[in-house]
């Protein structure tokens, strides 16, 4: 029941979605003919023209793209996960594309071409004509996966997070990828999947390949492995997909309840934990974004809890900065006063936020009724 509900949120959302879809031939010098690519635009990217958006390439975009574009439309639809732009490579003679020297495990002939095509020709076609934010993921399926592992091979990998569902590994990988993330001085992203019904002879290699990245000491980049239980070489990918992006984005989240129950048993650095979330979020995944009012709140929700009356104040330029013309950073300011014992000055910004909008419950008039409240107990 789960992987049906599952399959039938991801094609509802590509239905509604199917708009923002269009297919493009691009006609590429290094492979001599032309390709078909199929793109998703995320919902905001006409009205907002000023934000960049991660880059999904997808290996396999004939049967890959929808359940992707599905699970992407969902997850950033309730801001769970980022909106990001997705790009599908149309791959009718997959093996040929992906084809690897059985001796040397590196591209050969077209697939030395074909590799060639995504870095110098579909990549900075995207960058030229979409604003790209500098976070790159590739994905693939069985002979694509493998293929995509090929990019960990250069000294500086072109895209920052790679989805490995049961991939078919050429000759060595299992043994180089992992002394490549020994190497790798950036953060990478890694997310490599397999079923106890997957193809045998690809699943012996899988289970070579996560022993050997886990005893890979290099925390540089951040990995995760699933054997998915009852499900197949084929039913894995859709079990697979959220679970990796979810892998990727985890930083994006808002503060879970989890997370907040951690953050408020420390004494203090509530604001300062806000403040590097998310510059992690745009360090790490490229994406900038305002800070989320219920984030706003469980930072608040904290210092209540633990009396930190004094970070009010530093709330309060967060809230500015982010919503400037809103009453929020007014209100964290006139906290700080109030609980710190400098009531007059509480009062006065409580009475002069009626210049600022009204956002997330924080209205006039209950800034009013605070300062007339305060007003009585002086």
């Amino acid at each position: 029941m789960k992987k049906i509900t599952l399959l039938l949120l991801v094609f509802a959302f590509c239905k509604v979605t199917a708009q923002k879809t269009t297919t493009e031939e691009i006609t590429s010098e290094i492979l001599k003919e032309n390709r078909l690519v199929t793109i998703k635009l995320p919902p905001s990217y006409e009205r907002n023209k000023d934000k960049k958006y991660p880059l999904l390439v997808l290996l396999d975009g004939d049967y890959l793209f929808d359940p992707f574009a599905g699970v992407i439309s969902y997850t950033s639809y309730w801001d769970d996960l980022p909106e990001v732009l997705i790009v599908g490579i149309s791959q009718t003679e997959r093996d040929i594309d992906c084809e690897s020297d059985p001796e040397a495990g590196l591209p050969f002939e077209k697939g030395e071409k074909f590799f060639d095509f995504i870095g110098q020709e579909v990549v900075p076609m995207m960058e030229k004509k979409y604003r790209i934010s500098p976070f790159k993921i590739i994905a693939g399926h069985d002979v694509t996966a493998g293929f995509a592992n090929f990019f960990l091979y250069k000294d500086n990998p072109l895209f920052n997070a790679y989805i490995i569902l049961s991939p078919e590994l050429p000759t060595e990988m299992e043994t180089r990828i992992p002394a490549r993330f020994s190497a790798v001085d950036k953060p990478i992203f890694y997310y490599l999947a397999t079923a106890d019904g997957d193809v045998g002879r690809l699943k012996n290699k899988i289970k070579v390949l996560n022993d050997n990245i886990k005893a890979v000491a290099n925390t540089t980049f951040r990995y995760q492995f699933d054997e998915f239980m009852g499900e197949s070489h084929y039913s894995l990918v859709p079990n697979a997909i959220p679970s990796a992006l979810y892998h990727i984005f985890s930083s994006y989240q808002p503060i879970t309840s989890a997370e907040f129950q951690k953050l408020a048993d420390k004494p203090s650095g509530y604001v300062q934990y806000l403040k590097d979330k998310y510059e992690m979020i745009e360090r790490d995944l490229g994406v900038k974004m305002t800070v989320r009012l219920n984030d706003f709140k469980a930072i608040e929700a904290a210092i209540f809890k633990n009396s930190a009356f004094e970070e009010f104040r530093d709330l309060a330029e967060v809230a500015k900065k982010n919503y400037p013309k809103t009453i929020l950073g007014e209100y964290y300011e006139a906290l700080f006063y109030e609980k710190t014992g400098n009531i007059k000055k509480a009062v006065k910004i409580y009475t002069n936020s009626y210049n600022f909008e009204e956002i997330g419950g924080i209205t006039k008039d209950f800034m009013l009724e605070k300062a007339e409240i305060l007003k009585s107990e002086m």
